[in-house]
């Protein structure tokens, strides 16, 4: 793991909402410490993020610049970065077989529900994809604020961990 930055890789099935979010809120919390990615487990064809995300994430002052849909297919490759920390984000693309990662980085899921799946009308998705971008933001201020001893890579998983259960 590097000294003062740290790769962190959030995966979802389409990478269009949860893992959107994730990347784009870390990045903007991380202030160079933390280097955001995403990408999902399957992404349709021509997948891109997801409106309300793009949306949501602009309200909120946070850049959605260089954001889009992507395979983890990428992040498995011999020249892709090395991740220090691989996070699912939604139940699905927890339960399925990851590719072998560079590195060997920690892991962790924090699951969160898709915003992308509510019922209702636009007011009621705005909602939901506030809600879960808050959420997130909440987590990864915790994280971004941990000491430098709590990110060692003995402590990066236990402590990911830790903060899905509210705990640390």
């Amino acid at each position: 793991m590097s000294e003062t930055n740290y790769n962190v890789l959030f995966l979802c099935t389409h990478n269009s909402a949860r893992s959107i979010l994730a990347e784009a809120m870390l990045n903007h919390l991380g202030k160079g410490r933390f280097k955001a990615y995403s990408a999902g487990s399957s992404p349709r064809e021509n997948q891109k993020p997801h409106p309300l995300a793009i949306e949501t994430l602009t309200k909120a002052g946070v850049s959605t610049d260089r954001l889009y849909s992507k395979s983890w297919d990428v992040f498995a490759q011999a020249d892709a970065p090395k991740m220090d920390l691989v996070i699912t984000v939604c139940d699905n693309a927890a339960g399925e077989v990851c590719p072998f990662w560079p590195g060997q980085p920690a892991t962790a899921h924090w699951g969160y529900a898709d915003p992308s799946a509510g019922e209702g009308d636009d007011d009621h998705k705005r909602e939901a994809f506030r809600q879960t971008l808050h959420l997130i933001r909440r987590r990864l201020e915790i994280f971004v604020n941990l000491p430098a001893d709590r990110l060692s890579r003995m402590q990066i998983e236990k402590t990911a961990r830790e903060l899905a259960r509210g705990e640390a």
